[in-house]
């Protein structure tokens, strides 16, 4: 391992089982522009099958690197160990599959820099790898479902846009608000839960779209269907721990589901139409909203009604949930 060394930022990266994309991760941040500013903390997940290829991957590298395991699974505990690991002010939050650009580093301390109130947090923006095919299921996730960027206006993201891909807190407010939540909320919805209790300690969450990152995984309506059922039973927790908060996807989902049955024919149109664009933009996303709702929306709501007629939390075994096999990512949330 390169020697620790005084740095201005700390970037966590947990990890289960993703070695090639972790190796493209690690290997990009050797590019940074803020050269001897930042570290790496690789966390990885309680677990995680191979630690000695973990710790072979961080090797020997220009920049501070250390491997950290979590104390149970989940990204909530990873997250946790990489966080009260960081020797620096700041500590930016991203993924696995999450490769940065070489400006991403200045990017947030440069933010920081200009903000430097400790409520306040930087949230980067967070694209498709240029090497992908974005289909059209992708580019809807984008919009509202895995990401909402194009819904935010001006600089000022609010809490439920944080985006654990690519976001950036002060470490005096990780102590004040406390961890992620390992036991109730282990993944999924767990950056959520964190950005609720930060937000009503006074977070303020900006947004600088110029802090980019890039997703390497292709995401599938399959997958997505997978995932629905694990995302229903976080969002039931969520909404069980914080009750004045409305269930997003469950309100979106069932409001698909009551609706006409859609053959998602303006689906494949969303790529090039905004949805402000006169008539046609509107109804275009509003058949590929029914169409994708309708697909996946059985899904989580059997899950969703499961555990509610269960009496439970519902939560699924940790080994299920946390299968490297589903998408990883950010929790999405309340928008």
């Amino acid at each position: 391992m390169t020697e620790l060394a005084a740095c201005d930022l700390t970037a966590v990266i947990p990890t289960l089982g993703n070695h090639a994309t972790l190796a493209r991760a690690l290997d990009d941040y050797e590019t940074q522009t803020a050269a001897g500013r930042f570290e790496v903390v690789v966390a990885a997940d309680r677990a995680e099958p191979d630690l000695p290829e973990i710790e072979r991957l961080a090797g020997t590298r220009p920049y501070p690197v250390r491997v950290v395991r979590g104390g149970v699974p989940g990204a909530s505990a990873s997250r946790n160990a990489g966080w009260h690991e960081a020797r620096s002010p700041l500590v930016l939050f991203t993924d696995d599959d999450i490769l940065p650009t070489p400006d991403l580093v200045r990017q947030h301390l440069d933010w920081h820099a200009r903000e430097p109130a400790a409520e306040v947090g930087v949230l980067g923006h967070v694209r498709w790898a240029r090497e992908l095919r974005v289909t059209p299921f992708m580019h809807w996730l984008d919009h509202g479902v895995q990401f909402a960027f194009p819904h935010i206006r001006g600089i000022e993201a609010g809490w439920g846009r944080f985006y654990t891909a690519n976001v950036s807190i002060k470490a005096e407010l990780l102590r004040r608000v406390g961890g992620f939540d390992e036991h109730r909320m282990p993944y999924l919805y767990e950056d959520i839960d964190w950005a609720y209790r930060a937000d009503r300690l006074g977070m303020r969450l900006l947004y600088n779209r110029a802090a980019v990152a890039e997703h390497l995984r292709p995401m599938t309506l399959e997958l997505w269907k997978q995932r629905a059922r694990r995302l229903a039973l976080s969002e039931r927790e969520f909404v069980r721990l914080h009750p004045d908060v409305e269930p997003y996807f469950h309100k979106r989902f069932t409001s698909a589901i009551q609706s006409p049955p859609a053959r998602g024919l303006g689906r494949n149109l969303i790529r090039w139409i905004p949805r402000r664009f006169p008539l046609l933009g509107r109804h275009a996303w509003l058949s590929a909203d029914m169409y994708y709702g309708q697909a996946i929306g059985p899904e989580f709501l059997d899950a969703w009604n499961r555990a509610e007629a269960s009496g439970g939390r519902g939560q699924p075994e940790l080994s299920e949930r946390l299968d490297a096999g589903l998408p990883g990512g950010s929790s999405p949330g309340p928008k």
